[in-house]
């Protein structure tokens, strides 16, 4: 009988131990093409056409472009699971998946410690206004001339959490070690064991010019999630009229460009998207996602389903 085959879209980087065990139970393929027109082309042309799971990876983006319906009409009849590496998928229309019978999973939990950790450097770094003097260190003018504002502790400080998820309910642990209360928003309330007794607070998804000015003046801004979630340009302006009075960012709404208004600002702190940058937490997600491919081979189901399609 023959093995069933696997797509991989991307590299593997660190699991090279689990990958190499799929060779007893899976055929790995990779595609030649070297950009989105070639792809579906080598879709069109029936090399993919006895694939049953594919395994994404981010940067796979280049090739395929995004997992979109014009993409999903030309894959294979036969691949009934995508095995994304990453907690966010918005590279991936799960609604087109869906309805074409593809099934969708993510790597929800591996990427919490480490995205959680550079969401407090950053809080930490924003709170005290750091970027300004490690700015005017570098130029020569040691914390700058004049020195900046004084910046604050975080003890005493309020946290509201836009998404308590894992990464949030992470974050929220370690915000409490520096004496934050935290205040969050969520699709729905947390049960009191997994809020860890939160307050919770109802609030808008989007948050552009009407939400910054409902802050109080000088609010510190951190956004470790997905760019969009915040309105870059509306950012700018409140930064610049000192409602928002600094931020620090780890995302961006049209990565890898970033809104010159905010590499122009000294009081925002920026990181190119660097929340799992670690080995530890690049290994757990490889090791993750070939488990959901595993399981896609061996059960026909995949172990960690995106929300959208839990309950199918």
């Amino acid at each position: 009988m023959m093995k069933p085959q696997v797509l991989l879209l991307g590299e593997i980087d660190h699991a090279h131990k689990e990958w190499s065990s799929l060779s007893s139970i899976a055929n790995v393929i990779e595609p030649k093409a070297r950009s989105r027109e070639e792809f579906i082309e080598e879709c069109k042309s029936g090399a993919f056409d006895k694939i049953s799971v594919a395994y994404r990876t981010f940067q796979s983006v280049a090739i395929t472009g995004l997992i979109d319906e014009e993409l999903v009409s030309v894959l294979p009849k036969g691949l009934k699971f995508i095995a994304h590496n990453g907690a966010g998928y918005d590279q991936i229309d799960v609604h087109a998946c869906t309805a074409h019978g593809i099934r969708v999973s993510n790597v929800p939990t591996a990427v919490d410690d480490a995205t959680a950790d550079v969401n407090m450097f950053l809080i930490l770094g924003a709170l005290r206004g750091f970027n300004t003097s490690m700015m005017a260190l570098r130029n020569g003018h040691w914390k700058g001339s004049p020195p900046p504002p004084l910046g604050h502790d975080p003890q005493g400080k309020v946290l509201g959490i836009l998404g308590m998820g894992g990464i949030g309910r992470n974050l929220m642990k370690k915000a409490a070690a520096f004496g934050m209360t935290t205040q969050y928003y969520n699709r729905s309330p947390l049960s009191k064991e997994l809020s860890g007794g939160a307050k919770y607070k109802e609030t808008r998804h989007i948050i552009s010019t009407k939400e910054f000015e409902k802050m109080r003046k000088g609010v510190v801004i951190v956004n470790t999630a997905r760019g969009a979630v915040m309105d870059e340009d509306a950012l700018v302006k409140a930064l610049d009229k000192g409602q928002v009075g600094s931020c620090g960012l780890d995302v961006f709404e049209e990565e890898p460009k970033v809104h010159p208004g905010l590499v122009a600002n000294p009081n925002v702190m920026l990181v190119p998207h660097m929340g799992t940058w670690t080995v530890e937490t690049q290994t757990k997600m490889e090791v993750w996602c070939i488990k959901n491919v595993k399981s896609a081979i061996e059960k026909g189901k995949l172990m960690s389903p995106v929300g959208e399609q839990k309950n199918m």
